[in-house]
């Protein structure tokens, strides 16, 4: 008769229930969060390369010298994580400005080091 009570009893389920779904939840979350901040940092990677490339081309008073574009290059960058490292040449196409960095996920048990990069040239 004991056993039988026992079976039917459905305290603490919701508890069991969420033991099983709440961390599932919360990776999904925190994992895209971290996501929307990864693409913040790409896009702003790119919008620095290009104003990097832009400035080389047309501001001949600003950025005058490869250090005098990096420069401003790393002005024009608001992305979340470590500085990137920024070069700038001279190719066929114009002035060509690269960015490289690498942005870390961090989830506690693992984390990964995606590689971010850009380029532009403008003429």
């Amino acid at each position: 008769m004991r056993c039988k009570n026992f079976l039917r009893d459905r305290r603490g389920s919701s508890a069991i229930e969420f033991a099983v779904v709440g961390p599932v939840f919360l990776m999904l979350v925190i994992g895209s969060m971290y996501g929307c901040m990864m693409l913040f940092s790409m896009a702003s990677l790119h919008y620095a390369v290009e104003e990097g490339a832009r400035c080389a081309s047309i501001k001949a008073t600003v950025c005058t010298t490869s250090d005098a574009i990096i420069a401003y290059t790393k002005t024009a960058y608001n992305g979340i994580g470590v500085v990137p490292t920024f070069t700038s040449t001279t190719p066929a196409c114009g002035h060509a400005v690269t960015g490289t960095t690498s942005f870390a996920f961090s989830m506690g048990v693992a984390s990964w080091n995606v590689p971010l990069s850009a380029t532009a040239c403008y003429p």
